[in-house]
Formats: C-alpha cells, sequence, structure tokens
C-alpha cells in the first residue's frame, strides 16, 4: 500500500461537559497540527499517490471550517465533546465528501483509504482512519 501525507494546522477554542475532563471544561484554545494520509494499492500513471498540491489545498480548506471558530458555538455540535478524536473523524468525513466531489482530481477517485491524525500537542495525538 502506498501512502502521501500533507500536513497543515488549526486554531480553535471549545470546551468539555463532563467530569472526566477537569479544568477543561472551562473555554480553552487549542493548536492541532493535522496530517492527512491517503492511501492507495498501487501509483498512478505519474507514479503518484495523489497530487501533493491538491492535496495540501484541500485539507487547508476543510480546515479553514473550523480555524479561530469556538467550536462550542457551532450547531452541529451541539452536545458533543469535541475531542481530538471527535474532530479527527469530522476532519475525515469532510474531506471524503471533498474526495467524492472531485477535489483531489482523477487520482483521488482510486484512493482507498485515508487516515486524519490531530497531534494535541507534541505528547499526544488521536486518529481516524477510514476507507474511501
Amino acid at each position: 500500500m502506498f501512502s502521501l501525507t500533507v500536513r497543515d494546522h488549526m486554531m480553535i477554542a471549545h470546551s468539555f461537559d463532563g467530569e472526566a475532563f477537569g479544568p477543561a471544561q472551562r473555554l480553552h484554545g487549542a493548536t492541532y497540527v493535522v496530517d492527512a494520509t491517503f492511501k492507495r494499492p498501487e501509483l498512478d500513471h505519474d507514479d503518484l499517490v495523489v497530487d501533493i498540491g491538491l492535496a495540501s489545498e484541500t485539507l487547508k480548506r476543510v480546515l479553514s471550517e473550523f480555524t479561530l471558530d469556538n467550536l462550542d458555538e457551532l450547531e452541529e455540535f451541539h452536545g458533543r465533546n469535541t475531542t481530538t478524536e471527535f474532530m479527527a473523524r469530522i476532519v475525515f468525513d469532510r474531506l471524503s465528501h471533498a474526495i467524492r466531489e472531485g477535489e483531489l482530481g482523477e487520482g483521488g477517485r482510486h484512493l482507498t483509504a485515508m487516515t486524519i491524525t490531530l497531534h494535541e500537542s507534541h505528547i499526544a495525538w488521536a486518529s481516524y482512519e477510514g476507507g474511501l
């Protein structure tokens, strides 16, 4: 299986509901370094997994939907804890949609899997991986 990873970041604010979160129940900020890893069993006719420029641009656009937002104020997340794990799945779903819509060009149509990793810090990160 071949893979290509592109990286960007997003800065958000949020709070959590539940005693398990301790002081993180209060409003706080987070800057996530986000890796999107695209996978396919064979390279295309140019020996690529996917166009790195298109992958980078599309990831940036998806992350811009959240950057500098307070996630607590977004109706779609009402009643949810926007944990690192939860947001990895959200980014996965948005990027999967972009791939289906053709934003990664012809190469994107042959991707078979993707992993989204949100790095919360240099010692903690979470991922969501799924088929495309």
